[in-house]
């Protein structure tokens, strides 16, 4: 079992960012052929996702979904001003497991590894877990 983690920081309050071969990289570096991947966020207003990443047209569309599906103009209690954040992260989830084959994150075709930013710009953390 190998495990670690890594920083990003963001530049938008709302951002996908792909960090698929982020991951790709730490499976080369550690020589892993077979496994499980799990990646977790620590983040209250942040969230990990997959989907496709050859259009990025798709991650301004999964934005623009999130706003309208979370409203920001809900009379919120929580005062800091990210109630829609911490609502989006709920959605989307922090957690992701994949399955490791022959050196290759088992991925679809289209599919990539997302972080998803919903409070930035802000410096933030992925943990990642690598089990063979």
């Amino acid at each position: 079992m190998l495990a670690g983690d890594f920083t990003l920081t963001t530049s938008s309050q709302m951002e996908l960012i792909g960090i698929s071969g982020k991951i790709g990289d730490i499976i080369s570096k550690n020589s892993i052929s077979s496994g499980i991947c799990y990646l977790f966020n620590p983040h209250t207003t942040a969230g990990l996702t997959i989907n496709e990443g050859a259009d990025p047209d798709v991650c301004d569309d999964i934005i623009k979904g999130l706003l309208h599906i979370v409203p920001s103009n809900l009379n919120y209690k929580h005062l800091e001003g990210n109630s829609p954040a911490h609502l989006m992260s709920s959605l989307v989830g922090s957690s992701l497991v994949i399955n490791i084959e022959g050196d290759t994150l088992q991925l679809g075709t289209w599919q990539k590894i997302f972080f998803c930013e919903f409070d930035g710009p802000r410096t933030r953390k992925v943990y990642w877990k690598i089990v063979t």
